[in-house]
C-alpha cells in the first residue's frame, strides 16, 4: 500500500439523470485534477426524486449509471465507487440499493447491496420508508484488497449506524472504508459527524463519506458534509453544505502508528 490522495465528493443530485450525471462527471473531473487516485460518489448519485419515478425509469438509471461509473474510471484512469443507485430485481416491483467499485480498467471489483433500509419517522415530519420500493440486500460487503490503495470496504449511508457490519469489515483487514451518503438534514446535524468518527476509531480504519447535500426534490433535504476521517477519529476534509470535493492523503504509516498505538483490535473478547 502506497500514500495516495483520496476524494468524497459531495452533491445535490435531483429527480434528472441526464443534469445528475453531467454534475458527477464535473467534479470527479475536479477532484482528479487535485490529484485523487480514489473517489467515492455519494448514495442516489444519478437519481433522487419521487419513488414511483425512481421505479418507472428504473432500467434506465441502472444502465446508464454502471456504463458511467466504468467510462469514468477509464477515462480518468482512477477506482471509482459508484455510491449507490437502483437495480430493479426481477417480478419483485423492487430495486436493489447498489454500490459498485470499479478500476481504471473499467472492471468491477465489489458489488454490494445495502443490506440495512431506512425506514424512520423523523421528528421532523418527514417519513421515510425505504423498504417500500427497495429490497434487502442478502450478504453483507467484502474487502477488495488493493496493493497500492489498501483493503477497500463498502457500505452505505444508513448501515454507519449497524457497528458489526464494519467489524465485519475489519475482521476482513479493512484499511479503507466507504460510507456514502444522503443523511437528512435533521438527523445529519447530531449524529453524521459521530457516526464516521466512531466508525474510524473503533476499527482503526480509513473513512471515506461521500454525501448529498441541499434540497434534493419536494421537502428532502440532506445534511451534506462530505469527509475524509483518519483511524484515529481526526476529520482530514470536510466539503461543507455545497456541492464540492473533500480530499485528503490516504497513509499507510498513519494507519500502522495508530494501530501500534491503539490495538484495540487485537485485543477483542467476542
Amino acid at each position: 500500500m502506497k500514500s495516495y490522495l483520496a476524494a468524497a465528493i459531495q452533491m445535490t443530485s435531483v429527480p434528472n439523470l441526464e443534469k445528475n450525471l453531467a454534475q458527477a462527471e464535473e467534479l470527479i473531473d475536479l477532484a482528479v485534477r487535485q490529484g485523487a487516485e480514489l473517489v467515492g460518489l455519494p448514495e442516489n448519485f444519478s437519481f433522487m426524486g419521487d419513488e414511483k419515478e425512481k421505479l418507472a425509469q428504473g432500467d434506465v438509471i441502472a444502465q446508464k449509471s454502471e456504463q458511467f461509473i466504468k467510462i469514468m474510471a477509464q477515462r480518468f484512469q482512477i477506482t471509482i465507487l459508484g455510491g449507490s443507485f437502483p437495480v430493479p430485481v426481477p417480478d419483485t416491483g423492487k430495486v436493489y440499493n447498489t454500490s459498485i467499485l470499479v478500476d481504471p480498467n473499467g472492471q468491477e471489483l465489489i458489488r454490494y447491496q445495502k443490506v440495512h433500509l431506512f425506514d424512520v419517522n423523523v421528528p421532523d415530519g418527514n417519513t421515510y420508508q425505504e423498504s417500500s420500493t427497495v429490497m434487502a440486500g442478502k450478504e453483507l460487503p467484502s474487502i477488495y484488497p488493493s496493493s497500492d490503495l489498501g483493503n477497500i470496504g463498502v457500505s452505505i449511508c444508513y448501515d454507519v449506524r449497524f457497528p458489526e457490519l464494519y467489524r465485519h469489515l475489519a475482521d476482513k483487514g479493512c484499511d479503507v472504508v466507504f460510507i456514502p451518503a444522503a443523511f437528512t438534514a435533521f438527523t445529519g446535524k447530531d449524529h453524521w459527524q459521530v457516526l464516521l468518527q466512531a466508525r474510524a476509531i473503533e476499527n482503526t480504519c480509513y473513512v471515506i463519506a461521500p454525501a448529498q447535500t441541499g434540497t434534493n426534490y419536494a421537502r428532502r433535504q440532506t445534511h451534506g458534509h462530505a469527509m475524509i476521517i483518519d483511524p484515529w477519529g481526526t476529520i482530514l476534509a470536510d466539503a461543507g453544505e455545497k456541492p464540492g470535493v473533500a480530499i485528503a492523503e490516504i497513509k499507510p504509516t498513519r494507519l500502522e502508528q495508530v494501530r501500534r498505538q491503539m490495538p484495540s483490535l487485537q485485543h477483542r473478547v467476542f
